[in-house]
């Protein structure tokens, strides 16, 4: 297999390494901020209550340190090598920003208790049940088992409150279920505008 063959089964070739080498650029950018930046960006309540809403995207561009970074910047890599390109650029776009919105809303309206948020998880299981859904609504295989493995995450994580995964990182377990609703509910929409080809 030559270079350009591998990046391409990685999804790394092209415009695609570009925008994955930008995206995993601007999360070290906000981890080098260290903890200044860390509050200054990061979701929390008063905060915003207080009207600085940028910390509602901002939130999920700052991490907890570097090892969290580094942990969440290895999912969006595997994430993208499996389903870069699931979707168009546009309902991408429109993925992400739906798991964004649910995230901020549900954290907001359903998750009172939860004061502050930092990390890309929560967008990150919307780009996995995004991916997931579409792998599986083509009839592949590994797509109904990530979508099973999924649900089993999120179920275990309801269940007891915390992440599953590394237990020294403290985890927003709603903002994985939020992410994960707001995700599905615009790829089903997306579905309904086109249901004869892939979004």
């Amino acid at each position: 297999m030559n270079t350009l063959s591998w990046r391409r089964s990685l999804n790394c070739d092209g415009s695609y390494g570009v925008a994955l080498l930008a995206l995993l650029a601007l999360l070290l950018v906000c981890a080098a901020g260290g903890e200044r930046t860390l509050l200054a960006l990061r979701y929390e309540r008063s905060a915003i209550g207080a009207g600085e809403w940028w910390r509602l995207l901002g939130g999920h561009l700052v991490h907890l340190g570097w090892l969290h970074v580094l942990l969440d910047a290895l999912a969006l890599c595997l994430l993208w090598a499996l389903y870069a390109r699931a979707f168009s650029v546009r309902a991408w776009l429109l993925v992400c920003a739906g798991a964004i919105l649910a995230i901020d809303a549900g954290l907001w309206w359903l998750a009172p208790g939860v004061q502050w948020y930092a990390g890309i998880s929560g967008l990150l299981h919307g780009v996995w049940a995004a991916g997931a859904v579409q792998a599986a609504r083509r009839r592949e295989f590994a797509g109904w088992l990530l979508l099973l493995a999924l649900a089993l995450k999120l179920w275990r994580e309801y269940q007891l409150g915390a992440g599953v995964l590394i237990a020294t990182l403290p985890v927003v377990t709603e903002a994985h279920r939020y992410g994960a609703f707001g995700a599905l509910l615009v790829v089903a929409a997306l579905w309904r505008r086109a249901p004869a080809r892939a979004a």
